[in-house]
């Protein structure tokens, strides 16, 4: 059944015309009057909805039964993601979302051969929490990470919130994957650039808390790191046990 997110408030009982982008997706699904569909909003569960008119510019829906369900992670995972090219940046929040990580911070270090001009922040934010919230429709998420604009990694070291583990990927860590704690609800990942991390920055990313650590002996394209190390740590910690 198709799942559509909706940005606003959902009850039971409601009739509206969808969002020009929510009513496109449901033209291009070819559904009819009748025909069912889901509804979330990132509050918490999903409501049942019907399709009660379809016209060349707008869909009406009708709310049905709220259902209660929950798919999300009992883990708090935030990614700390340097900022990569277009494409590989896309495919880091789509596979992000889709293993259950709740935030995703975007950060600028040393390396980053991507560089983002301030006037085109706001419309890459909004493009990132679109690629979100497709793939939450996709997998059946009821709740929608949070992208939080690109900051200096210096500056949001500085000022990191706590968490149970904070690791920090690096091709030379100390720690394997075996040696990290048995338990943990909330974890940060710092995850480089194509280039990685700057010396500096690694040690910056040390003295705020962060333990390096190796996934295997094979290195990754930045793009690959995320869904890698996020099915683990949801393997180890989260809803894959």
């Amino acid at each position: 059944m198709p799942r559509i997110y909706l940005d606003m408030p959902l009850a039971s009982g409601q009739q509206f015309n969808l969002p020009e982008q929510a009513a496109r997706h449901v033209q291009v699904l070819r559904l009819q009057p009748g025909e069912p569909l889901m509804l979330f909003n990132g509050q918490g569960g999903e409501f049942e909805a019907e399709v009660v008119d379809m016209g060349k510019r707008h869909v009406t829906v009708t709310v049905g039964q709220h259902q209660a369900d929950e798919r999300e992670s009992p883990l708090q995972l935030t990614l700390v993601q340097a900022l990569s090219a277009a494409e590989r940046m896309d495919y880091t929040v789509q596979k992000a979302t889709e293993l259950g990580v709740n935030c995703i911070q975007v950060v600028q270090s040393a390396y980053c051969s991507y560089k983002l001009a301030q006037d085109r922040v706001e419309k890459r934010l909004l493009h990132w929490q679109g690629v979100a919230e497709s793939a939450a429709e996709q997998c059946g998420r009821t709740r929608v990470p949070q992208i939080l604009p690109p900051v200096r990694l210096d500056s949001w070291l500085a000022q990191a919130p706590a968490a149970d583990l904070k690791l920090l990927l690096s091709p030379t860590g100390a720690r394997q994957w075996h040696e990290l704690p048995p338990q943990a609800s909330s974890v940060q990942v710092l995850i480089g650039p194509e280039g990685g991390f700057s010396g500096d920055e690694d040690n910056m990313a040390i003295a705020a808390g962060f333990t390096p650590l190796i996934l295997g002996p094979r290195l990754f394209r930045t793009e690959t790191v995320a869904p890698v190390i996020a099915a683990l740590l949801q393997a180890r910690y989260g809803d894959f046990q």
